[in-house]
């Protein structure tokens, strides 16, 4: 396990205070407040060494840079198609087997829902009356 430092912190406090997976630039951008001299590169080292030691899990997302957040119990996620903000869903619809094929095993899955989160959906309807 590597030493704590200040920028480890930093990284640590945001992901924390984050409720929604976070892109690496948006770590860099919130951490910045504590530690401006914070670069990406450092960034992305300590991410790795935080996943490494499985404190973060990556959300990949097709088409989408990798977003990280605390590794915590099973859950999904929901993509806003405007702000681009991904959000954690802690519903799961259960067992998928019966869509499956005969004689196969569902092992784990991955489900990701799209469209507009409150806020965009706000202001979506908000322009479509002025």
């Amino acid at each position: 396990m590597e030493r704590s430092t200040r920028q480890r912190t930093a990284i640590r406090e945001v992901l924390a205070n984050s409720d929604r997976p976070l892109l690496a630039d948006e770590v860099l951008a919130h951490a910045q407040a504590n530690v401006p001299g914070l670069g990406i590169a450092t960034v992305y080292r300590n991410l790795k060494t935080l996943v490494n030691e499985e404190a973060l899990q990556v959300v990949n997302l097709p088409g989408e840079k990798p977003r990280f957040e605390f590794a915590h119990h099973h859950h999904h996620h929901f993509c806003c198609e405007q702000c681009k903000r991904v959000f954690d869903i802690h519903a799961c619809p259960g067992d998928l087997s019966r869509l499956v094929p005969e004689g196969f095993t569902v092992l784990k899955h991955e489900l990701n829902l799209y469209g507009l989160c409150a806020q965009c959906a706000l202001n979506s309807s908000e322009t479509k009356y002025t």
